[in-house]
């Protein structure tokens, strides 16, 4: 009955998509209703709710209050030292008043771009709120970020105010903001005003005089609800900017829309969440990537959700800490990265089990692909194979804010039936065909490029900031008058989609394409191994081969040479022979980007003396140096031992 129902939903979002989101887009708040449902003039810079005039705020915070609901607590908060804070709807209400009017007398005016460099406290949450009632633009930067990758996105996106901290806490360390702020500032060239949140209460923070403002300083002076009110925004004006990870070269200025936006992020998080009253809601992205925004952000607040942060790495100070926060708290959903949970992994079974969560009813994936050995690991750990709590996976982009595939069900259908291995079904309006390289179409179960037809859904990026050719060129032109995801994968025979990598990273071994999530999947089934990321390197004798680089679990100790071989018989028994192995390579880490997804290239690179490109996004520079290390190691025992 459910999947009928969902049939039935999605089939009226293809065949009437104007009526369709018209009717989704009515439950909002508007101070004036669009004229033109959807603009599609001028393809492929699709227009949604023209004419029509918003505030996303009003919908986060003052139409909550306004029906009652201000006394609900809209954000928990956890600290990295311990420390606790709760803002109930109203209060946070306040608090966005505060630094909107204060950002007005700084001069931010509709329109502007306001730079956000903040670890994951409270503030930072007020401040991206702020600058959208104000009807600036945000551009929320991840606080991990150097001064050259930050200097780069405030002159790509022109912005005259950067709200930062004085620094943060990360693992037991101090890292300091302040001083990056400074320095790129003066490399971008655009930055007027500097405000600063004092967070770690470092003695020496340098603060220029006219430039730069303590942010506790600002917001005191302002009385409660000066120049507050929110401002009427256009549907079609931008309503951030969001630099893409990097893993495909130079970061792009992914631009969303405040309509469309606002109208998917609520729908579609009330759709596959469907959240009750009581429900409290842990989010562990970070507000410095999409799923920051859609799910720690703006998703639960224009549901009226309880939203829990937490501050600091999952498992520090202790291995235990998310699951104590689970107990503690008694979260009943979750969104967790597929990285997160590989780390988690290394430390055994027994740490989730030392906590309660049986509050816990749906635990959710998304950032990259989860893989069949973590789900499991989470179905059996940390929902302990309760029928009542859901583990699954999703699929979405930066490009496209937030889930387009998944196991619809908890909002609309009242479930649907997961599919291990597969992120869903495709979300209303979202039409989705796999392509040969040919541009061929391809059946159920054929593996190919996958790509959505148009018109795209209120979901998706207008363009790239300040270079539309740009967006044409990188999401239009491989195949004509259609979206291409730059994703691998295949759609079964019931519409359930499956993601098995980047187009970029499908590897070619003897003439036959392989998913790195084939391999990868099969190598971790190797009861050492908590993750895998495999490429394909030149060979003299064969073309190429694959190269795996791998991870142990805690507390694994193995001999190298056994291991590579035990590997290569497991991926010979799961994925064929075709997948050969040149050799297996152990490290402690992986090069990621800030979003957790591992960067291949960097893999590729470093295998064939080539140059990596842009590093920006690199989550730790001494990856690579450990990847290097490892390939020397690996070659230096070769030649001693006589081995080819």
């Amino acid at each position: 009955m459910s999947l009928e129902l969902y049939r039935e939903v999605y089939e009226e979002s293809i065949r009437d998509p104007e009526g369709f989101w018209s009717r989704v887009a009515s439950e909002l708040s508007w101070y004036r209703k669009w004229d033109v449902t959807l603009d599609s003039s001028n393809p492929p810079f699709y227009r949604w709710f023209v004419g029509g005039e918003l505030n996303v705020t009003e919908n986060c915070l003052d139409r909550h209050v306004k029906e009652g609901r201000g006394g609900r607590t809209a954000l928990i908060w956890c600290g990295s030292n311990g420390e606790t804070k709760r803002l109930t709807y109203s209060e946070l209400l306040e608090e966005v008043r505060r630094f909107s009017a204060a950002l007005r007398e700084l001069g931010v005016r509709k329109g502007d771009r306001v730079t956000i460099y903040m670890p994951m406290v409270p503030e930072a949450m007020v401040a991206m709120l702020s600058v959208a009632r104000i009807g600036a633009v945000h551009s929320v930067v991840f606080s991990g970020f150097g001064v050259g990758a930050l200097a780069e996105r405030i002159r790509d996106s022109g912005s005259r105010l950067v709200v930062t901290a004085d620094g943060m806490f990360r693992r037991g360390k101090v890292i300091e903001l302040k001083r990056v702020v400074d320095e790129a500032a003066e490399l971008a060239g655009t930055v007027e005003s500097v405000v600063v949140l004092r967070r770690v209460g470092l003695d020496r923070t340098p603060m220029r005089e006219g430039r730069d403002h303590w942010y506790h300083e600002l917001v005191q002076r302002q009385t409660p609800g000066s120049s507050s009110d929110p401002e009427r925004v256009r549907s079609e004006d931008p309503l951030f900017i969001l630099y893409t990870s990097g893993t495909t070269g130079r970061p792009k200025g992914v631009v969303h829309l405040h309509g469309p936006y606002t109208v998917w992020a609520c729908a579609h998080n009330k759709w596959l969440f469907g959240w009750g009253e009581s429900d409290v809601f842990f989010s562990t992205p970070d507000i410095g990537w999409i799923n920051g925004h859609s799910y720690s952000t703006y998703g639960p607040l224009l549901n009226g959700v309880t939203v829990l942060w937490y501050e600091d790495a999952p498992d520090h100070p202790h291995p235990g800490i998310w699951w104590e926060i689970v107990e503690r708290f008694r979260v009943s959903s979750m969104w967790v990265a597929p990285t997160a949970v590989r780390l988690l992994m290394r430390y055994g079974d027994e740490v989730p089990k030392r906590y309660d969560l049986s509050s816990l009813r749906l635990i959710v994936s998304a950032g990259e692909i989860l893989g069949v050995e973590a789900w499991r690991w989470l179905k059996r750990n940390v929902a302990r194979e309760r029928e009542d709590c859901h583990v699954i996976e999703t699929w979405g982009q930066t490009e496209n804010s937030g889930f387009i595939a998944a196991p619809l069900g908890f909002g609309i259908a009242g479930g649907i039936r997961y599919k291990q291995g597969s992120v869903g079904l495709p979300y209303p309006g979202i039409k989705i065909r796999i392509l040969s390289d040919s541009g061929e179409p391809l059946g159920p179960g054929e593996r190919g490029n996958v790509v959505i037809e148009p018109p795209v859904p209120p979901a998706f990026m207008y363009s790239v900031w300040g270079d539309p050719e740009r967006y044409v060129k990188a999401y239009w032109s491989r195949f004509e008058g259609l979206y291409l995801t730059g994703d691998y994968g295949y759609v079964d025979e019931e519409g359930y989609v499956y993601i098995l990598g980047r187009v970029d990273d499908v590897v070619k071994v003897a003439g036959h394409r392989l998913a790195p999530a084939d391999v990868e999947n099969a190598v971790a089934r190797h009861p050492a191994v908590a993750e895998a990321a495999v490429v394909s390197v030149p060979d003299p004798v064969r073309g190429e081969v694959l190269a795996v680089f791998a991870t142990l679990r805690k507390g694994h100790e193995v001999d190298p040479r056994q291991l590579e071989e035990e590997v290569r018989e497991i991926v010979r028994k799961e994925v064929g022979p075709v997948a050969v192995i040149g050799a297996v390579y152990l490290v402690d880490r992986l090069p990621r980007t800030r979003t957790g997804k591992i960067m291949r290239r960097v893999l590729r690179a470093v295998l064939t003396g080539s140059q990596p490109g842009d590093l920006s996004t690199l989550e730790d520079e001494a990856s690579v140096e450990e990847i290097r290390a490892a390939v020397e190691s690996l070659k230096r025992s070769l030649q001693a031992g006589g081995g080819g």
